[in-house]
């Protein structure tokens, strides 16, 4: 190599060398190798839990409602598995509320006692309650989709004539499609009947299956006739029927029922078994009956389907 060419070869180096004196100096910290899987603590958290939620109707021997309960006070199986109570509440939320009406021939005397019996149950209604109106005879037919307006309800009451036969089945299934468009995790049915259903498509074992199936709560009153299927229903799902043999005990009866919806208490809890095989899986509850207490009647929905994989 010739001097020249040497003479460049050093003057480059050395511009090199005073560029990285006058770079700032920079410290770098390693960074701590990451724990282990194995060291870490063990979680009890799953991402795919799922929780399920069981209301609760606590009443004592005189049928009034029973809220000064606890967590501690219940115990909740499934099959026969006692389960951990994992979230407790006392139920305040708004409702999504259908009321299933009969007009069918043989409510033609009793139209206008059953229309202020829905009346007096949609004055308990407090802010972002909503409701839906079916009305079934011959057939099902929704009359006023979900509204926040209970004078709508009212209204399309005072348009209906009594006629032709009683699809209550049909009604059911239409009223538990609608629920599905709910916004409030509360739904309930109120259904007003005075006989068991004649005229449907579906069966009674289809139209039970259903309701044991939705996340869904049926009230029920049964005019003058106590509807067995009716009665069935509101005990899968945790509801309630009150049959009345006289009109002057219909306010009373929806009174009731108006108060059992707004006070229940929520068990929440993540089944032991987290197979999601699409089973019915039985819940049962129990109370603890505080000392000095006389017995407790309790109503709750008496099962849920796992969905499927």
């Amino acid at each position: 190599m010739g001097v020249s060419r040497l003479r460049l070869v050093a003057v480059i180096f050395l511009g090199i060398l005073g560029i990285a004196a006058a770079q700032p100096k920079v410290n770098l910290t390693s960074r701590a190798r990451p724990v282990a899987a194995t060291h870490l603590p063990p979680s009890n958290f799953r991402v795919d839990a799922r929780l399920v939620q069981i209301p609760v109707t606590v009443t004592d021997p005189m049928d009034h409602n029973v809220m000064s309960l606890n967590a501690d006070n219940f115990r909740l199986f499934e099959g026969n598995v006692e389960q951990k109570i994992s979230a407790f509440s006392i139920a305040d939320a708004p409702v999504s509320a259908g009321i299933v009406f009969d007009t069918s021939g043989s409510m033609k005397k009793r139209m206008q006692e059953s229309r202020g019996a829905v009346q007096q149950f949609l004055q308990t209604a407090v802010p972002n309650d909503e409701f839906f109106l079916v009305q079934f005879a011959d057939t099902a037919s929704l009359l006023s989709p979900f509204t926040r307006q209970p004078d709508s309800i009212l209204h399309d009451l005072e348009g209906m004539d009594a006629h032709g036969w009683t699809a209550l089945y049909d009604a059911m299934f239409l009223s538990v499609q609608q629920l599905r468009r709910a916004t409030n995790p509360r739904r309930v049915l109120l259904v007003l009947s005075d006989g068991e259903d004649n005229n449907s498509r579906y069966s009674e074992s289809e139209a039970l299956s259903l309701v044991r199936e939705a996340d869904v709560r049926v009230y029920a009153i049964g005019l003058f006739t106590k509807a067995r299927c009716l009665e069935r229903m509101a005990e899968e799902t945790g509801g309630r029927m009150i049959t009345i043999h006289n009109f002057s005990e219909l306010p009373a009866a929806m009174e009731k029922l108006s108060d059992e919806i707004r006070n229940q208490y929520m068990l929440g809890y993540f089944p032991s078994n987290d197979a999601n095989d699409g089973r019915y899986r039985k819940v049962r509850v129990e109370v603890k009956t505080p000392a000095g207490t006389p017995p407790l009647r309790l109503a709750w929905r008496r099962g849920y389907v796992t969905p499927t994989e």
